[in-house]
């Protein structure tokens, strides 16, 4: 008997026990995978490491809501021996993006504002704008920044990735990162020209971080309590959050950045601005941690129409108006009509696989973070695959692999 609560202890508090009751792990030929050739997802994440590309690697893949391959591989960092874990705990960066989408949609739905609202309803601020033209001098705006701008990212804000760029000179020098709060990272961006003029060019910005902001004005709730009460609690995720909780930093790994000129990586020491443990500046666009299967319920909830084990937080309509090309006519480089990619609302979207040369499915879904991470979502088959790893600038393609590996090992379709 006393063997077997002992037994019985370990089977109720493993993570793959409680793992099984809300996903549970199948054999993969039961969702039309062959597990001979998934295993190549195993081998290519072992060179990876091999090869010291990376530290270490966790992918998950499910179907139809049921996991079929979840793997953790590698070390926690290339300073940090000890095995990574599936539990293991991620910064996601822009993996944040999509979630802050939903937060927002969810208010669409409400009826607290429409696609073509002028930004300026929610934050004054951003009323009186101003950009930088062709010749290089700041002049009023002439078109009016929308809410639809904002979630497209062709709202005409910049992120200051570009030290080469003015634009992002002068981002670099505003330092928002290292604002207080919402509202001070507003105070002070609010105070910088647009690179471009809203609804013409899509560029890779802050968008989403207003876009937090803009849940906090509607609501009178602030954005990290939204978050935890609307969409982390209801999908039961509870390791995914801004502050890392002190039991649980012991999972919280490192994260490294690919050095170009010595063509390895290193570990990245944190930017005291930039910290996990105390955490005020709430970052839509690229402030949670988490680890693979505690995201699986949000991208779950996505595939399944809004909707997660009797909990709705959108309808499927509004989730097929998120993931449809919102792009239209507008010619900018990544997402032309050429090259096999749209965007819709806080996601990339896939609108010609050949065009594109990804053996995916049309209207598959995805995007990723800064430090290596990404997910996708493919409606056709309904499989969700979540990828987690820590290196910045990471030069590898490591996304366009893994995609062809798991639809390569479908030996049911549905197209």
């Amino acid at each position: 008997m006393k063997y077997f609560r002992i037994l019985l202890s370990i089977l109720i508090f493993s993570p793959t026990a409680l793992w099984a009751d809300a996903f549970p792990i199948v054999k993969p030929s039961k969702q039309g995978f062959s597990s001979e050739r998934l295993e190549k997802i195993g081998d290519l994440s072992q060179r990876y490491i091999e090869e010291k590309k990376i530290a270490g690697m966790v992918n998950l893949i499910a179907r139809n809501g049921k996991i079929v391959y979840f793997d953790a591989k590698g070390s926690r960092g290339i300073d940090d021996p000890r095995p990574l874990q599936k539990d293991s705990l991620f910064r996601i960066y822009s993996m944040t993006k999509p979630i802050t989408s939903v937060a927002l949609m969810m208010l669409y739905e409400q009826g607290a504002f429409q696609m073509k609202d002028p930004v300026s309803k929610f934050i004054p601020e951003l009323k009186n704008l101003t950009v930088m033209n062709n010749a290089g001098d700041i002049v009023p705006a002439e078109k009016t920044m929308t809410m639809q701008h904002l979630m497209t990212h062709t709202a005409g804000f910049s992120y200051g990735f570009n030290p080469n760029d003015p634009i992002d000179k002068l981002y670099i020098k505003a330092e928002l990162v290292k604002a207080k709060d919402l509202e001070g990272f507003i105070d002070k961006l609010s105070t910088l020209p647009l690179r471009s003029e809203p609804g013409t060019i899509w560029h890779y910005s802050v968008a989403v971080d207003v876009m937090g902001l803009v849940v906090e004005r509607i609501t009178g709730i602030a954005f990290d309590v939204f978050l935890q009460q609307e969409i982390f609690d209801p999908l039961g995720m509870t390791d995914t959050f801004f502050s890392v909780p002190k039991d649980k930093r012991d999972r919280f790994i490192p994260n490294h950045v690919w050095n170009t000129e010595q063509g390895m990586m290193t570990t990245i020491v944190e930017l005291p601005e930039w910290n996990y443990e105390e955490v005020t500046l709430f970052s839509g666009g690229g402030g949670l941690v988490s680890t693979a299967y505690d995201y699986l319920p949000f991208a779950e909830m996505m595939r399944n129409g809004g909707a997660l084990n009797g909990k709705r937080l959108l309808s499927a309509n509004t989730i097929d108006f998120m993931t449809t090309n919102h792009m239209g006519s507008l010619d900018n480089g990544m997402y032309s009509g050429s090259s096999g990619l749209g965007f819709g609302l806080g996601f990339q979207i896939v609108t010609d696989p050949v065009a594109l040369g990804l053996m995916s499915s049309v209207g598959e879904y995805s995007w990723s973070g800064a430090a290596g991470t990404f997910f996708w979502v493919d409606p056709v088959e309904n499989i969700v695959s979540i990828t987690l790893i820590q290196l910045m600038a990471s030069p590898f393609p490591l996304s366009s692999e893994l995609n062809a590996l798991t639809h390569q090992a479908l030996i049911q379709v549905n197209q």
